[in-house]
C-alpha cells in the first residue's frame, strides 16, 4: 500500500468514527467533495505529481481537527496531519506543505500560492455552484446545533455579510463560481426582504 493510499485510509477512518454526529457540514461529504473538486483542479491544471499528492493530502486532513474542536480546529488539523504523516515517514518539508494548506483553508482565506489556492477555492466551491442551497442548509443545522445562529433570517443575513467579503482565487473560480455566487447573494437578499415583510 503506498504512502498516500495509507493516509487517505487513515484520514477517512478518524473521520467516520470520531467526528460528532452533529456536524451536518463539516463530515465525511464535505471533505470527499472537496477532494474531488481538487481532483479537477489537478486535471485541469495539469499539476505535478508530487503536488498532486500534497494537495490531495491537505484536502484529507483540512477539517480533521473537528474530531477535537469546531473552535480553531485549523491547527489540531495540522497536528493532526503533521503525526499521520510522520507515522508514515513523510518528509518535513513536505509536512510543512500540508500543514500550510490547511492553514490557507482558515476563514478569512489568505493563500500564498498556487497550491494554497486551489484548496481554498476547493473548500469553498459550492458557493458557485447548483448545489449551494441544498450544503448552506447543512450548514444551517449545523450551526443550529451547536447554538451559533438561532433563526434562518439571522443565518440568512451571515450568509450575505460571508459570501460578499468572499472572494475567489483562481482563474477558474472566478470565472465559473463567481457569477452563480452572485446570483444566490441576490437570492439571499431577496429572502431576507421577504422574510422581513411577513414577520
Amino acid at each position: 500500500m503506498n504512502t498516500y493510499t495509507t493516509l487517505r485510509k487513515r484520514a477517512l477512518d478518524i473521520l467516520e468514527t470520531r467526528l460528532s454526529d452533529k456536524l451536518y457540514y463539516h463530515g465525511v461529504d464535505h471533505t470527499l467533495d472537496v477532494l474531488s473538486v481538487v481532483e479537477q483542479y489537478i486535471e485541469r491544471r495539469d499539476i505535478d505529481t508530487h503536488d498532486a499528492y500534497l494537495l490531495r493530502l491537505g484536502a484529507l486532513f483540512h477539517d480533521i481537527g473537528f474530531i477535537i474542536s469546531n473552535e480553531d480546529h485549523e491547527t489540531y488539523s495540522a497536528e493532526i496531519a503533521r503525526r499521520e504523516m510522520e507515522a508514515v515517514g513523510c518528509d518535513e518539508d513536505d509536512i510543512r506543505v500540508v500543514e500550510g494548506l490547511i492553514a490557507a483553508t482558515r476563514i478569512p482565506q489568505h493563500p500564498e500560492n498556487e497550491l494554497e489556492e486551489i484548496i481554498c477555492d476547493a473548500d469553498l466551491d459550492y458557493l458557485g455552484r447548483d448545489d449551494f442551497w441544498e450544503i448552506s442548509e447543512s450548514l444551517y443545522k449545523e450551526l443550529l446545533a451547536y447554538g451559533k445562529v438561532s433563526e434562518s433570517v439571522g443565518w440568512n443575513k451571515i450568509q450575505i455579510a460571508f459570501l460578499e467579503k468572499h472572494s475567489y482565487h483562481t482563474d477558474f473560480a472566478k470565472a465559473n463560481r463567481q457569477p452563480q455566487k452572485e446570483e444566490r447573494i441576490a437570492e439571499l437578499k431577496a429572502r431576507v426582504s421577504q422574510d422581513l415583510r411577513e414577520s
